[in-house]
């Protein structure tokens, strides 16, 4: 779905009236954008008088666990168990379609009994036996949950208007990405007036990084290198790295963004090796590059100037396979 209008709130909204429980869950290693359309949506149901339970299939990243004061995000298996959610009649996907991307809960939606529902702006995804509510233009799902809140009648309180702010904020790059529209400005001020204070969220969101996340961007920094003239920047965070600067896996979150701070960089790639042996693969473009497509070719997916795989190791072999794809996309224009 690519205009902005063809999303069904009325029928959205239908749906919603015509049920009392909801589940909402979304990706693992979920991004701000994922936890912060969880809570904002909830809060917007809850507005409605419904009752809400969020769980994703792991447990809140350390680094953003400000976005949920009120311990709203459960984790299956850690704080809620798959028979605890039989009772829910509507269950709603944040931010993702794909089965890779929904962890231990995707067992949960293949065996649920109850709606399914997709609220989301990737252009990948599979198909999860839910009804669409898909817009890939939309900057962030956090923008999609506040046309759901306008179609429902729902005013923004302070307490939704704060997590759909950092979803938006964190998706377009604190409002500097090619994504950021006239629209997303006003959303932001739209957000603002429900009670969202800016300088207090950037600062719970950027400026409370532990000295082994700081260890961890220099070593990572350090082993950058560019090819194609300096137009392909790439690194890799290695199991090694984590142990030598005391971080843990959430610390990796917008390092490959920094790669691109690099003069004449308009591709970079970033592999994190997972404890389980896997490699993480992280795909930025600011030009012609379309991240989506090469992500794809690994599995994976997500947007044009954004997008990731999950693929076997070791780190080495996995990031050879990875450059060889990305060098023959960006000779061949992307």
């Amino acid at each position: 779905m690519n205009d902005p209008m063809s999303i069904n709130w009325r029928r959205f909204a239908e749906i919603v009236h015509s049920h009392q429980r909801f589940l909402l869950t979304s990706h693992i290693r979920p991004d701000c954008d994922a936890l912060g359309s969880e809570l904002g949506m909830a809060g917007v149901l809850e507005a409605l008088g419904k009752k809400v339970l969020i769980v994703n299939g792991q447990s809140t990243p350390r680094n953003l666990s400000f976005i949920d004061p009120n311990k709203r995000l459960k984790a299956i298996g850690v704080d809620v168990q798959p028979a605890d959610l039989a009772a829910y009649e509507v269950l709603i996907v944040l931010d993702t379609s794909a089965w890779a991307q929904l962890g231990p809960m995707g067992d949960v939606i293949r065996s649920t009994a109850a709606k399914k529902l997709i609220v989301d702006h990737h252009v990948s995804g599979d198909d999860l036996g839910a009804e669409l509510f898909k817009d890939t233009t939309a900057e962030a799902t956090g923008r999609l949950v506040m046309q759901a809140a306008a179609e429902l009648g729902v005013s923004l309180t302070p307490e939704i208007a704060k997590p759909l702010f950092a979803a938006v904020a964190t998706d377009t790059g604190w409002f500097r990405f090619a994504s950021t529209k006239p629209e997303t400005l006003e959303a932001g001020a739209q957000l603002m007036r429900a009670g969202v204070q800016p300088a207090d969220l950037y600062a719970e969101l950027y400026e409370c990084d532990t000295l082994a996340r700081i260890n961890l961007i220099g070593r990572t920094l350090a082993r950058a290198q560019t090819e194609l003239g300096g137009r392909l920047i790439y690194s890799s965070i290695r199991q090694d790295d984590f142990k030598a600067a005391g971080a843990v896996a959430s610390d990796t979150e917008d390092i490959i963004n920094m790669t691109l701070g690099v003069a004449g960089t308009e591709a970079a790639v970033m592999l994190v090796e997972l404890s389980d042996g896997n490699v993480k693969v992280s795909f930025r473009s600011r030009k012609d590059l379309d991240c989506s497509r090469l992500a794809e070719q690994f599995g994976g997916g997500g947007h044009r100037a954004a997008a990731g795989a999950t693929i076997p190791g070791p780190v080495d072999a996995a990031q050879a396979r990875v450059l060889d794809a990305v060098r023959a996309a960006m000779k061949t224009g992307g």
